[in-house]
């Protein structure tokens, strides 16, 4: 059929064979054909037969080999989806991960007014995402990189909660002399020596991923000045890597917080911890 090797139908199916031909492989093709040609979910279902221009059947055969070099499509596309909104990533940052969602959902369920702090915000996916889902929240963004604050500023105004969040550079409390009502981390968790996937290894800033040769390097640094820069009543909620719970809650104890909550991925995995001070005895 004429035209047949420009239509939209043709392009996804060439797509998901070289991708592997696999759920991943048809949503990686279908996002990556939405970006090329502009076109929506919605429109791609109603005209599979829809021919496009030479210049975009290039546009996308291009996103496609990149794909197939272990690209994270999130990185092909600039934005990453988390918690139902769009941010801007670039290489300055980390590209967020589902499993953060219920970090922010741990933070939220025992945090909804006053202040906060994120400390290494990277884009902005915890901070602004806190002041989208509770109105009465404000918060200081902290990361030590510049081009990660310049991205998350872009993504907090964009997502219009600007008005309510502050941007900081410094390594973790440097330079922060506020007491919050909740702190709240993704720092990096990665073993010095741990291999990762190429996608990962590749793509994401080796600033947010590795933390000492335990991982650990970046919780003894927030758990011993956490209780400086916390209310009272405050809480401290930090993501971990999957095997990390004992560990952390021990780096918490010795410095004088009660873990009181924990929250699973969907592998089950205990992803995030909430802490708050010893009760006086």
């Amino acid at each position: 059929m004429l035209g047949v090797e420009k239509s939209i139908q043709y392009l996804l199916r060439e797509a998901r064979t070289k991708l592997g031909n696999n759920f991943s492989a048809a949503l990686d093709s279908r996002l990556l054909l939405q970006a090329a040609t502009g076109l929506t979910h919605t429109d791609i279902i109603a005209e599979p037969t829809r021919e496009v221009s030479d210049e975009v059947g290039a546009k996308f055969n291009a996103f496609i080999s990149r794909r197939l070099a272990h690209e994270p499509v999130s990185r092909i596309l600039g934005r990453r989806e988390f918690y139902g909104r769009d941010f801007v990533v670039t290489p300055d940052v980390l590209d967020p991960r589902p499993d953060t969602e219920v970090v922010v959902e741990l933070a939220l369920k025992h945090v909804r007014q006053g202040r906060f702090i994120d400390l290494g915000t990277g884009s902005g996916a915890i901070a602004i995402t806190l002041c989208a889902e509770a109105n009465v929240l404000s918060g200081l963004a902290a990361d030590v990189s510049m081009a990660a604050l310049d991205v998350a500023r872009e993504n907090a105004k964009r997502l219009g909660v600007d008005d309510r969040l502050s941007f900081h550079q410094g390594s973790w409390f440097e330079g922060v002399d506020e007491v919050f009502d909740l702190i709240v981390s993704n720092p990096p968790y990665i073993r010095d020596n741990e291999k990762l996937a190429s996608d990962v290894m590749d793509y994401d800033p080796h600033l947010a991923l590795f933390a000492g040769m335990d991982g650990l390097s970046a919780y003894r640094e927030i758990a011993r000045n956490a209780a400086a820069h916390l209310m009272p009543n405050g809480v401290v909620v930090v993501e971990i890597g999957h095997d990390q719970s004992a560990e952390v809650v021990g780096l918490f104890e010795t410095q004088g917080f009660t873990c009181f909550d924990r929250a699973t991925d969907l592998g089950e995995h205990v992803r995030g911890l909430a802490f708050k001070p010893h009760e006086p005895r």
